[in-house]
């Protein structure tokens, strides 16, 4: 009798399936959050398989900056009209002018730490009581003190110390009025994990995670693409490079890596290469102090 064997990817994938249809069972308005990133892009894959033959039962959820790649928008809007799902944005120029809020000043003025006004907003126009997102525990420190199941108090805060066991994969949605849930069914796996099963899964991507030419900013150890919406000083060094994006986030904030990868084998490889993270190496924000993260969770950022 032949013995079917699952790998390892079979085995997060059934995870994360598993996770998913917890989330659809326990929550009354769940939403996945979608940025049109890898990450994201392998929760819609994972949706679409847990929920098959029907479509995903929950909206997808852009909070747009209003600085994101423009290949990362089309992207969006591609996944939306070949998967049928309900797609939500709100953008974080209407919150800054609703709230008077101040926008960050300098080179690269980012408005990702405003990012959570217009969520915890997003969360109350809609009454979603569960938020899926496609944080990994190996892309940035204070994702390692998080649960699958990560619960917000009812201002959008998130306390480390205010974490539930989850034994045996069994997980607990139960939350007072105001509060909601945070989940992220790819907590367990790894940045080669999700360029794996998008190989297995032959999954389209946006095209500036392969190698292009794009004039950037040459900026220390950065490269970052010359946008409207950085500033250029008289001396910035501008080059035409042969680039990719190991992440994809505002345009402000994300440098991108010199690469000759134009497959995702070839990516594969040049992350077996690499000892810094996606983040490390990439995420210009994430270097204001060694607890950004974590200070943007505390405050509502997913």
């Amino acid at each position: 009798m032949s013995q079917f064997k699952l790998d390892y990817l079979d085995l997060l994938e059934a995870e994360s399936i598993h996770i998913m249809r917890e989330v659809a069972g326990q929550f009354e308005r769940p939403a996945l959050l979608f940025s049109g990133g890898k990450d994201s892009i392998t929760l819609v894959q994972l949706a679409l398989k847990a929920f098959k033959p029907g479509k995903i039962p929950f909206p997808l959820v852009h909070i747009d900056t209003g600085h994101n790649f423009p290949e990362a928008i089309k992207y969006r809007d591609e996944v939306v009209e070949r998967t049928g799902a309900k797609l939500i944005v709100r953008n974080v120029a209407d919150t800054i002018k609703a709230k008077g809020l101040k926008e960050q000043t300098g080179k690269f003025a980012s408005r990702n730490a405003l990012q959570s006004y217009t969520l915890l907003d997003t969360i109350e126009e809609f009454g979603f009581d569960a938020c899926i997102g496609g944080a990994r525990r190996d892309e940035e420190k204070a994702r390692a003190k998080e649960r699958i199941f990560s619960v917000r108090d009812e201002f959008g805060a998130w306390d480390p110390k205010r974490q539930r066991p989850e034994l045996w994969n069994l997980y607990n949605g139960k939350i007072a009025k105001g509060e909601n849930v945070r989940v992220f069914p790819i907590s367990n796996w790894v940045e080669l994990d999700v360029w794996n099963y998008i190989k297995r899964e032959n999954i389209e991507l946006p095209s500036i995670y392969f190698t292009h030419e794009r004039e950037v900013l040459v900026h220390g150890e950065y490269l970052v693409a010359v946008s409207p919406f950085i500033r250029i000083d008289e001396g910035d060094v501008i080059e035409t490079r042969r680039v990719r994006y190991r992440t994809v986030g505002d345009m402000t904030c994300t440098a991108a890596v010199e690469s000759t990868a134009s497959t995702i084998d070839d990516i594969v490889a040049e992350i077996h290469k690499t000892n810094i993270s996606e983040r490390g190496e990439t995420r210009i924000d994430d270097q204001v102090s060694e607890a950004a993260m974590e200070d943007r969770k505390k405050n509502g950022y997913f």
